[in-house]
């Protein structure tokens, strides 16, 4: 297994219709106008009290700059498997361990278009996990960050989705169909 992060630039796994994976490209070239379907990953990171960490995206992100969001998201590395790109991503994103990784949305797809005209286009297992430890997120990836009552946070969402990244609009919904829990 890689741990994703051997190289000085990071890579996406390209993927077909079908989700199968047809190749590599580098991140910095794939988010367009014209993004192709790739790999990447959701997550949501509870405390111990059963809070949801909600985090706002850096103004200098490429998509969706300064949007509300789920805990942080990411992109395995060629043959890197979710579970361990999840706990890479939650080092490099917050400067966390996390514990209790789970995934809740095996076969989540999305693709969106931000008010600049880039696409995502992503086929996105969710998962949840448990911090442990502190937090000390990078400031390039996340502006600000908030930790609250799932439930308050799954009707924000609700009452108003424009205010929240789209793909966490479209994950909670179908999270709580699956009968996901208010704690990971």
């Amino acid at each position: 297994m890689t741990s994703g992060s051997s190289s000085a630039e990071e890579h996406v796994v390209l993927l077909s219709e079908t989700g199968a994976a047809t190749g590599v490209a580098p991140k910095r070239t794939v988010h367009t106008q014209d993004t192709p379907l790739h790999l990447g990953f959701s997550c949501y990171l509870f405390d111990s009290a059963g809070r949801l960490l909600l985090t706002r995206r850096a103004l200098s992100k490429a998509t969706w700059p300064g949007v509300w969001t789920n805990s942080f998201c990411g992109h395995p590395g060629r043959d890197e498997e979710l579970e361990l790109a999840v706990r890479r991503r939650a080092r490099q994103e917050l400067g966390a361990e996390v514990t209790q990784v789970q995934e809740v949305l095996a076969e989540f797809r999305y693709r969106a278009v931000d008010a600049s005209g880039v696409v995502e286009n992503e086929i996105c297992p969710v998962f949840a996990a448990v911090l442990t430890g502190e937090l000390a997120p990078v400031p390039e990836e996340i502006s600000q960050w908030e930790w609250a009552d799932p439930e308050a946070v799954h009707r924000a969402v609700r009452e108003t989705p424009f205010a929240f990244s789209p793909w966490m609009v479209e994950q909670l919904p179908a999270m709580q169909a699956a009968h996901w829990g208010a704690t990971a």
